[in-house]
């Protein structure tokens, strides 16, 4: 067993496991701590959120530097196994250099997501790049504190002149976060930004649009989707910026249907067709999702290929059967439209539903349209969103690919 710091050895305070809390689980590499595994006295509940403390077992063992947030149910956030570590802007640009390299072995354009939060090294934060363009989304009250030294060590080891801070989302007031967005560096963008992927053009809003403008990590199923399309009727349920149809018309497909309940997304995914020279084999119609399809149904419309990526209808443990009962919707209502020998795709990015449960919803949802299913892929989110093996949340999105 590691021998045990004494206090007067720290450069930070300390906080500590409760007694005959194991901390096994911590040691071999999983990232947060709970409220309820924390001793929590009033000296850890009055520090401040996003304080750097060393976290000790309850045998005063040290097993690394955390971000401590009394306010959230994940109290500390596990940012460096090396207690003498200091966080400043070199040590962010050391985790960002890291990040990069993977990126630049990937991709050949500037356009992914580079931080992937715990997978890369930085719990709680998001960066997608956008060209010379940075949008980061400190969603962990450390990271928030300490973005100024964030922003500039991105920049730094990207050599991007404009970082836009994201402050939307749920996981944010988790931490007792604002909610304001803000440009830290350079100009915020007068447009929307054209991101080449899988030979489409998409436009991304990244002031003002959903998350922090678009969603890399479809890239791959929207690559298989695009192998798929070649001379077909698509439909892309749920489109956003277009991230299917697009695909599939880059792919030749000979039509897309983009269906989405936001007009400002649909405007984009428009723009993007334009961009690509695929307006005559684009089209567009905003609705609730549950709706159109009944309505595409009754006007006896069919298919080849049919996408369905919906929001997270199960984004923790309690929606989680209500999750899953939309999700066999989906499945129902969609089926009905796919042509024979024709492709299904059904995508989940909810935390909650793991593969077993929402495959079995969607397999439930497509009997019950009378159809017989044969699973031809398993997709997950792209090599830019690792997965840390220990953290099983960071594994959210699944899409499976039915031959109908």
């Amino acid at each position: 067993m590691t021998e045990p710091l004494s206090p007067p050895e720290y450069d930070y305070p300390v906080v500590r496991m409760r007694p005959k809390m194991d901390p096994r689980r911590i040691r071999h590499g999983f990232p947060w701590a709970y409220a309820n595994e924390i001793v929590t006295d009033r000296r850890t509940r009055a520090m401040k959120p996003g304080t750097i403390a060393v976290l000790e077992d309850d045998r005063r063992s040290p097993l690394g530097l955390v971000a401590v947030n009394p306010e959230s149910k994940i109290i500390a956030r596990m940012i460096d196994r090396n207690v003498k570590a200091v966080i400043h802007t070199e040590w962010f640009a050391t985790r960002l250099t890291r990040a990069l390299d993977l990126r630049n072995r990937l991709f050949d354009a500037p356009f992914y997501r580079l931080i992937h939060a715990e997978a890369d090294g930085l719990p709680g934060v998001v960066i997608d790049r956008f060209g010379d363009v940075l949008v980061i989304q400190p969603n962990a009250a450390w990271a928030d504190a300490r973005i100024d030294m964030l922003a500039q060590a991105a920049m730094d080891v990207t050599g991007a002149t404009t970082v836009f801070k994201n402050a939307a989302g749920r996981t944010r007031s988790l931490e007792g976060l604002d909610d304001v967005s803000a440009v830290l560096h350079g100009t915020a963008p007068d447009g929307p930004i054209p991101v080449p992927m899988n030979g489409a053009t998409y436009m991304a809003d990244v002031t003002g649009g959903q998350k922090t403008g678009l969603f890399y990590d479809q890239r791959p199923n929207h690559a298989f989707a695009a192998d798929l399309a070649k001379d077909a009727r698509v439909l892309d349920m749920f489109s956003h910026v277009g991230g299917f149809g697009l695909a599939a018309l880059a792919g030749g497909a000979a039509s897309a249907l983009c269906v989405d309940g936001s007009a400002p997304a649909l405007d984009l995914a428009t723009q993007g067709a334009a961009a690509m020279g695929a307006s005559d084999r684009f089209e567009a119609r905003q609705g609730d999702a549950f709706e159109v399809l009944t309505s595409l149904s009754e006007e006896g419309a069919k298919f080849d290929l049919v996408i369905c990526d919906p929001p997270a209808f199960a984004p923790a443990k309690p929606a989680l059967d209500a999750g899953l009962r939309a999700y066999e919707r989906i499945a129902r209502l969609s089926a009905s439209l796919v042509a024979p020998n024709g492709i299904l795709a059904l995508c989940s990015c909810s935390h909650a539903a793991d593969l077993e449960k929402f495959r079995s919803s969607c397999v439930r949802g497509i009997g019950r349209a009378g159809r017989s299913p044969a699973l031809i892929r398993t997709g997950y989110a792209g090599a830019d969103h690792p997965l840390m093996p220990q953290l099983a949340e960071s594994g959210y999105l699944k899409a499976l690919f039915f031959r109908l």
